[in-house]
């Protein structure tokens, strides 16, 4: 099954407003000053529209493919796999603000070996990843009274990661210890935002469950 990311959707509506707002904005720029304000508004604009339009164009048709064998997840720099038998468990991840439980727009799997994924990850992936996963990092910083544990996790980002006898390093050790640091703060070691799927995340996660069923019972 190949699930198609919502948010590519309107990308080439929005870069050909965009094309059309700089065309507009030049247009008014030469027919005098008097127009200038009104040009700055439609040439400003179009450049957002053209960079989030061509933005959403970049990323893949399909976002994730379900198999028997596990989940290929899709990534403008390249793709992973996972198979269900390294899958611990599928869920929302949840974190407390306040008083409040806020669950946050990302499907999170939970592995049993970070390993099998190091195997197969990309190095300019893993890289994407991490940069990607900032606002996660800053997430589970919010939750940790002691930032003096969460600090000392970041800084073993730059040693080897070591999982069964395995030992990595460069941008996928720092991808492994971050996976870990993840799953320690948040529960979950990756991480699908909910804007590259098709569907509500709980019928998602529906689908994702069933497929790990089917795939335990074959064995």
């Amino acid at each position: 099954m190949l699930i198609r990311p919502s948010n590519k959707r309107n990308g080439l509506t929005l870069t050909l407003a965009g094309g059309l707002g700089l065309i507009i904005g030049l247009t008014l720029f030469l027919s005098g000053s008097h127009l200038f304000a009104p040009g700055i508004v439609c040439f400003a604009s179009g450049i957002i529209a053209l960079v989030l339009g061509g933005a959403k164009l970049v990323e893949p048709e399909v976002t994730v493919k379900l198999s028997e064998e596990g989940v290929t997840y899709f990534h403008r720099r390249g793709q992973l796999f996972i198979e269900w038998q390294n899958i611990q468990r599928v869920d929302q991840p949840r974190v407390s603000q306040g008083l409040d439980t806020l669950t946050l727009p990302y499907i999170g799997i939970k592995l049993k070996q970070v390993s099998p994924i190091l195997e197969c990850i990309s190095l300019r992936l893993a890289a994407g990843l991490l940069t990607e996963q900032r606002p996660l990092l800053i997430t589970a910083s919010a939750q940790d009274e002691d930032l003096s544990a969460l600090e000392s996790q970041m800084c073993a980002e730059f040693t080897p990661f070591i999982e069964n006898n395995d030992r990595y390093k460069g941008v996928l050790a720092m991808f492994g210890h971050r996976c870990r640091i993840l799953d320690s703060h948040l529960g979950y070691h990756l991480f699908i935002s909910t804007d590259t799927i098709d569907r509500p995340a709980d019928e998602f996660l529906r689908l994702l469950r069933d497929y790990k069923q089917k795939s335990s019972e074959l064995l």
